[in-house]
């Protein structure tokens, strides 16, 4: 795993991409994905937008989750782009983010290996996109991909679903393999009610996996206002 020293060559990489898509949307045409600004992939005020404010929250079953930040305005707009206008290289900008606290979550873990474990797209997700999101985002991170989970079955649409609505339609949807005795902490896109993440867990368990916690790179405004509130808590 990268470690912090090698933070400020990251950093410089990630500076020199960015110019990069710069120059490449100038030539495709591309406007802002966070405020279709005309001429560039992503103007510099919406870059600011997309960098990494932590959100702390967990699922109904209990599991601590991360967030890079939350799922509103600009980054809920770049994530939908990159999601579903296959705007791949917002992957670039996203996965730093991502990568700052998926970073500090494995540099804080006692010596020993930890497996990043993306939680899995379905096939129909990646038949029409061509890549898996949680994936890619790992590896813009810095990060290698441990794909130990798969779909055995597929879900509706949780789009529209309650809480425990979304519970039902997964539960039971995904297993793992070779994760016994592996140290694990999960990684996903989006956290809306933590039901996939639950599911991924309850998965690697059941293999023998130690589920640690679950990074996303953003979670819905309920999350991100439970946050604030227990900060809140916290300083009273």
């Amino acid at each position: 795993m990268p470690s912090s020293a090698a933070a400020p060559a990251v950093r410089a990489i990630d500076a020199v991409r960015a110019i990069g898509a710069d120059v490449l949307a100038l030539l495709l045409a591309a406007t802002c994905a966070g405020c279709d600004a005309p001429e560039t992939l992503l103007c510099a005020s919406c870059r600011q937008r997309i960098r990494a404010r932590p959100v702390v929250t967990g699922t109904t079953a209990g599991l601590l989750v991360r967030a890079a930040m939350p799922f509103e305005s600009v980054p809920a707009r770049c994530v939908r782009r990159l999601k579903d206008e296959g705007e791949t290289r917002l992957a670039h900008p996203l996965g730093a983010a991502l990568g700052e606290v998926l970073r500090g979550v494995l540099e804080a873990r006692p010596a020993g290996e930890v497996a990043v474990v993306p939680v899995p797209s379905s096939r129909a997700a990646f038949r029409r996109r061509g890549y898996r999101v949680p994936d890619l985002l790992i590896r813009r991170a810095g990060y290698t991909p441990r794909r130990l989970l798969s779909t055995r079955r597929p879900t509706a649409d949780q789009r529209g679903l309650d809480v425990e609505s979304r519970s039902r339609n997964v539960h039971g949807s995904m297993c793992a393999k070779g994760s016994g005795g592996l140290a694990v902490v999960l990684v996903d896109d989006v956290m809306t009610t933590g039901a996939t993440l639950d599911e991924a867990a309850r998965a690697l368990r059941v293999a023998g996996a130690d589920v640690l916690s679950a990074v996303v790179l953003a979670a819905t405004p309920r999350h991100s206002e439970r946050n604030a509130y227990a900060s809140e808590t916290r300083r009273k």
